[in-house]
């Protein structure tokens, strides 16, 4: 399946190793990542992602598809600014959000708003969004998200 991963664009290192691992796990597991494009943890998820042989697709906010990081294979040119973050979350089968802000917070709405099974790594609080899910490691989002699709 596509996942979306989704997250800050500046990130502290921990926080660029759990999404490098997220994903290389969703690459073993056979899962296509769907991101931004750009830097943080969308650039750490393809690096993970390509480092076990996976496929990455970049959704980008600009119209310049170079813009992209170094590790995506498809990049998507939007023009759409942070109006891409809908395009992100749609095109995934299910949504990984690890850490971020107001855009990630954004991509965690639209995933509810388009039925998407969404997991949490050191992210928004959400209360009772439904459809998301809490978790503590790649590990546990990649088996909530394959158990919800």
């Amino acid at each position: 399946m596509r996942v979306s991963v989704v997250g800050g664009s500046v990130v502290p290192d921990p926080v660029e190793a759990i999404a490098e691992d997220l994903g290389r796990l969703l690459a073993q597991r056979g899962h296509t990542v769907v991101c931004g494009g750009l830097g943080g943890v969308m650039k750490a998820a393809c690096r993970g992602a390509k480092d076990a042989g996976g496929t990455t697709i970049g959704v980008l906010p600009g119209e310049d598809r170079e813009d992209a990081n170094s590790y995506v294979d498809i990049p998507i040119a939007t023009g759409l600014g942070h109006a891409r973050n809908a395009l992100v979350a749609m095109n995934g089968d299910a949504v990984i959000a690890v850490d971020g802000g107001g855009g990630t917070l954004s991509e965690i709405g639209y995933a509810n708003v388009f039925d998407r099974p969404t997991a949490g790594i050191r992210t928004q609080q959400v209360g009772s969004l439904e459809g998301f899910e809490p978790c503590d490691s790649p590990e546990a989002a990649v088996a909530f998200v394959e158990d919800a699709v």
